[in-house]
């Protein structure tokens, strides 16, 4: 069962931030004119990224990467913060950026986040000392209580020279005092051919609380203050402006980019806003913690792989929440709205719109299930991850054993089989893990389908997953204690997925085997 909208929603919101906030401290994952160069000549980067194939992600992480990308001087909130007013663009257009700060200067870097032999980004451009000024305090719209910045735009960022891919920008104050993050996907023109990364921007908007508010809580931290939409306006309040980038999605990146895939990047407003985006990938990637879609955007993904685009959900709780985006005075799409519970109350259900409520509930009920194969199931666990088919193809060369255990894997959130609701066939369970959730005992389930058009669709079941990409040492408080024996199993596994998926229409080489009724005892 999902949680409620009430307490315990207050309570995953705060037990996600504060994950957010372990991982960034513990250093996980993994041009404003004039511009200063870095690196090779535009020219030669513009050359890298044209080419889709497979040598060009090889190309860029050849490339030197760069140590110090990371926020190490926070600072006070009101010392440095920003954000974008595109959450993507395409290389070579502008973009606008927005600072507030109480120093004289400061200076933007922009590090394109990867592999690059370990290092997880590289420095592609950096500003001159631009001169700062402490913007205005936000305002919070007393009918929807969503928070606005009205802040002017502090400078104008060309991207000349960029190549495609997930961009962490660090605003660093002249005097040393404080820096802080501002994300921004330089996204892909084409996706034929390619493993297309998905940013989930507007599920960090939906728990973005900058401002006091967000789609969980307000200040009362209750359902009475939360907002009922959320604007990109405004910077990113965890991992020092980088919002949930760092914990759910740059592991992952940065696997997928030693691989040497052909990789693709876009965001979750770009996929809604294109019905011909994913035209000939080869497969689609739901990160870590992809909670909040859009109509459009799950009627492209569900098309793109009836077509023979594979699609891997590397999380749990994934297409739950259905939005509508709106625009807000600096461009389309900057407004999420996901009234929830109150759906009724939202103007634009009353205009004909669907319901911006979850997306398994009336009066538009279409549970997330006939999409992915598994449906989310609950919140808060934290249990082992057990293997039940080793000898499945996804388990090739981790060395698992039927019953092999792997601790703190499962959490905080989980999917799993359940035919109760709409479930294609066949499917085929390849992790069963006993959880037991707020007293009720229920399983976590690690699942493949196959489609008649060939494309094969693999479910984790775990929100930790990416997460568990980055577990190396004996466990602990970092990464939820989970191990490098974890670590070790999941990136095996995940480069199994890869690799298939990036191949073609993965359901063609392996089928599924549907085996629901000897797992679950169900039909």
């Amino acid at each position: 069962m999902a949680h409620s909208d009430g307490t315990a929603g207050t309570d995953r919101r705060r037990f996600l931030g504060l994950a957010v906030g372990a991982a960034a401290a513990a250093g996980a994952a993994g041009g404003c004119a004039p511009a200063a160069p870095h690196g090779p000549s535009a020219d030669a980067q513009r050359s890298s990224a044209a080419r889709p194939a497979p040598s060009a992600t090889a190309a860029e992480n050849a490339l030197p990467g760069d140590r110090d990308w990371r926020v190490t001087r926070p600072g006070s909130p009101e010392a440095i913060d920003g954000f974008a007013d595109r959450v993507s663009v395409l290389p070579g257009e502008p973009f606008g950026l927005y600072v507030s700060t109480t120093v004289p200067t400061f200076r933007v870097r922009a590090y394109r986040t990867g592999w690059y032999g370990g290092a997880r980004a590289r420095l592609v451009w950096q500003s001159d000392l631009l001169p700062g000024t402490r913007q205005a305090d936000p305002s919070v719209d007393p009918a929807t209580r969503m928070v606005r910045t009205g802040w002017r735009r502090t400078a104008t960022v060309q991207t000349r020279g960029w190549p495609e891919g997930s961009y962490l920008l660090r605003l660093d104050t002249g005097d040393g005092s404080a820096q802080r993050f501002v994300p921004i996907t330089v996204r892909s023109r084409a996706t034929a051919g390619r493993t297309v990364v998905v940013n989930a921007v507007t599920t960090w908007q939906a728990y973005n609380e900058w401002g006091g508010h967000n789609l969980y809580n307000g200040p009362t931290g209750g359902l009475a203050t939360r907002s009922l939409q959320v604007t990109f306006d405004r910077p990113y309040r965890y991992a020092d402006g980088a919002g949930l980038f760092l914990v759910y999605e740059a592991p992952l990146i940065a696997l997928a980019e030693r691989l040497g895939l052909p990789l693709a990047y876009t965001t979750t407003v770009d996929l809604a806003r294109d019905p011909q985006l994913l035209r000939g990938a080869h497969a689609v990637l739901s990160l870590g913690h992809d909670e909040y879609w859009s109509p459009e955007q799950r009627a492209h993904v569900a098309a793109a792989r009836d077509a023979g685009t594979n699609l891997a959900v590397l999380g749990a709780n994934c297409c739950f929440r259905r939005v509508r985006y709106e625009p807000s005075s600096l461009g389309p799409d900057r407004t999420v709205v996901c009234y929830k519970g109150a759906w009724q109350e939202d103007p634009g259900r009353r205009a004909g719109h669907p319901a911006t409520n979850d997306f398994r509930a009336a009066p538009d009920a279409d549970p997330e299930s006939s999409l992915l194969g598994v449906i989310y199931d609950g919140y808060p666990v934290d249990a082992p991850y057990v293997v039940t088919a080793p000898d499945h193809w996804l388990f090739a060369g981790t060395g698992a054993k039927a019953g092999d255990s792997f601790p703190h894997l499962v959490g905080v959130e989980y999917d799993r089989v359940n035919t109760a609701f709409p479930t294609p066939r066949p499917i085929e369970i390849v992790a069963h893990s006993p959880v037991v959730c707020d007293g009720r005992r229920s399983w976590a389930d690690t699942a493949w389908w196959t489609l008649p058009g060939g494309a094969g669709v693999f479910a984790s079941g775990t929100m930790r997953w990416v997460e568990a990409l980055d577990a190396q040492g004996p466990g602990g408080h970092g990464n939820h204690g989970m191990d490098a024996r974890t670590g070790d199993l999941v990136r095996r596994v995940t480069e199994n997925v890869l690799t298939a998926l990036a191949a073609g229409p993965a359901g063609r080489a392996h089928p599924a085997v549907d085996n629901v009724a000897a797992v679950h005892g169900q039909g």
